[in-house]
């Protein structure tokens, strides 16, 4: 099993910037893709960014040009770099890593508002 932790979340202007972090233990040799989902109140998750299992990156249209997606495989950790934050950029942010099954951390929520 793989244990992802989020941090790095808040609440942050219109405008502003934030990065999240996640660190991974337990059986991370297991993991294929790792990357940051989103849920917004009244809303199914979403995809923001994620690498693939060939190691290249995806990104939500609606996240193009304002967020990067990083990782440092040395501390097991994947990074969401988020900057020009829009009020519709609020949810709570996940964590995945992709197993042949999902793995989610508990969330950490991002407020943009004035």
């Amino acid at each position: 099993q793989v244990q992802l932790v989020e941090s790095g979340g808040g609440l942050v202007q219109p405008g502003g910037s934030l990065r999240l972090s996640c660190a991974a233990s337990g059986t991370i040799f297991s993991i294929k893709a790792m990357g940051w989902y989103r849920q917004a109140p009244g809303k199914e998750r979403e995809l923001v960014a994620t690498f693939t299992t060939a190691g290249s990156t995806n990104y939500a249209d609606s996240v193009k040009g304002r967020v990067t997606i990083s990782r440092d495989n040395a501390k097991n950790a994947v990074y969401l770099q988020m900057n020009s934050l829009k009020p519709e950029d609020t949810a709570v942010y996940y964590c995945n890593a992709y197993l042949g099954y999902n793995s989610w951390g508990q969330g950490t929520q991002v407020t943009v508002s004035s």
